[in-house]
């Protein structure tokens, strides 16, 4: 398995903790699914908590001026912005 594949696993079980989304649901997502905005899961409160999973999970540093509606618009965008930030893509 190559590190990007394990990015995508460690994404869907991050989100699946973080959010309760369920194994089922958070599988299930595609790069096109919605995320801030579709995901009722995802509201203002829980981005700032999923932020700092991820940054803990990944070994990253989110900076304040890259949380954007673009990063959090879709799975495959969150996905190419932690493989980005761990120089994976």
């Amino acid at each position: 398995m190559t590190s990007i594949d394990q990015t995508d696993t460690d994404l869907r079980s991050l989100l699946n903790d973080v959010l309760g989304l369920g194994a089922a649901r958070a599988a299930a997502l595609t790069a096109e699914s919605g995320l801030f905005g579709a995901l009722p899961e995802l509201d203002s409160m829980a981005v700032a908590g999923l932020l700092t999973e991820i940054e803990d999970r990944f070994d990253i540093v989110i900076d304040d001026d890259e949380v954007d509606g673009e990063m959090l618009g879709t799975y495959g965008d969150l996905l190419a912005f932690i493989r980005a930030k761990r120089g994976e893509a």
